[in-house]
């Protein structure tokens, strides 16, 4: 099967689609060729004047948890810098991409198509960051594995702003980097490299381009495609699978009992069953304890509709566990989250949150995509 050609990959074989002479790389380990030949090296070979690295949340490496990063160090195999902006923006954000003396900054992350993955926030903060400093931005543009011709969720309440969400998009955007960098609107020097073969209905196994990790908790493209709905359990006290081999796939609590599975099931919603299992998470939430819950079994993504099923979950969670579903994390995250506090207000009050989610849409405005 012939692949997408990523922006990545046309730069390194066209290096003056960048422009600059001195660049600064944002990136991770999806950083690659579909070789698998890392971004930095690909950049290199190709002669270009590669001077410094910058890492997002999870690190460069991609060996830090969730909210965390690996601090500033120095890339072993290419010997560059190698800068934390996790948790920077404004002006201490500004005091590092200056140090580095950069004149381009170029993205190169793959993200997961979910308002509240942040590493697209990365490169809105940098993006940001390079207007004020008058720098040019270059995104190196890779698909969105849950394809774009889907939008799904209510846009973010600017009020609700955070690194978990910045502008008002829909929980499933539907959109590739470049596409978004577009939309963000900064008054900057922006150039996306756009990539050649990737249609609007392309899922990630469509492709041909191999499946790296974008983080720790996010192994499959299985997990990408339920996380816009099962990450809003990250704000409640249900286990989302953290510490499994399936995380989002997961979700469970140690006081979910055998009405939980059927519940869900009676509820036939489009292209996903759902098995009762039960799980020890190693790690994080209810560590070390037993839960009950179910593992999501999608049959039908084109069916599927992520969004509607989490909220699903959390009405059937809340309704028969009213007493013990509790809200989690630091300043109502599920609120961060959800982009607003409509959700938590309704769940409180009994309500069905289902009703807060708009039908499904095609994305609009500032697409380079057919």
């Amino acid at each position: 099967m012939q692949h997408v050609r990523t922006g990545a990959e046309r730069l390194a074989a066209d290096p003056s689609l960048a422009g600059g002479s001195r660049l600064g790389l944002i990136t991770n380990p999806t950083g690659v060729l579909p070789d698998l030949t890392a971004t930095p090296d690909a950049l290199l070979n190709a002669g270009l004047k590669l001077t410094a690295l910058f890492g997002p949340e999870h690190g460069m490496r991609g060996t830090a948890q969730a909210a965390g990063s690996e601090g500033d160090t120095v890339d072993g195999r290419t010997g560059l810098p190698v800068y934390d902006t996790h948790k920077l923006s404004g002006e201490a954000l500004d005091r590092v991409v200056a140090a580095s003396g950069v004149d381009t900054l170029v993205f190169d992350i793959a993200d997961v198509g979910a308002r509240f993955y942040t590493y697209v926030w990365t490169m809105y903060d940098l993006m940001e960051s390079a207007a004020r400093l008058g720098l040019r931005f270059v995104v190196l543009d890779r698909p969105n594995p849950l394809g774009g011709e889907v939008e799904e969720g209510p846009k973010l309440d600017p009020a609700f702003a955070s690194f978990v969400g910045r502008f008002p998009l829909p929980l499933r955007h539907g959109r590739t980097a470049g596409e978004l960098a577009g939309l963000f609107g900064f008054d900057l020097d922006l150039t996306v490299v756009t990539m050649e073969g990737w249609r609007r209905d392309m899922a990630h196994h469509d492709t041909g381009l191999p499946w790296v990790m974008p983080s720790v908790n996010m192994p499959t493209p299985d997990t990408a495609l339920v996380y816009p709905g099962t990450g809003l359990f990250e704000g409640t006290n249900f286990s989302e699978g953290r510490g499994t081999t399936r995380p989002f796939e997961l979700v469970g609590a140690p006081y979910a009992d055998d009405r939980f599975a059927p519940a869900l099931a009676a509820l036939g919603l489009p292209g996903v069953r759902f098995r009762e299992t039960w799980f020890t998470p190693t790690f994080h939430k209810h560590a070390g304890t037993p839960v009950r819950g179910v593992q999501l079994h999608v049959h039908d993504r084109r069916a599927f509709r992520p969004v509607l099923t989490g909220l699903s979950m959390l009405h059937v969670a809340r309704t028969l566990y009213p007493d013990d579903l509790r809200w989690w994390g630091p300043d109502l995250f599920l609120d961060h989250l959800w982009g607003s506090d409509t959700l938590t207000r309704t769940l409180e009050a009994g309500a069905d949150p289902r009703e807060l989610c708009p039908p499904p849409g095609r994305p609009e405005g500032h697409l380079l995509y057919t």
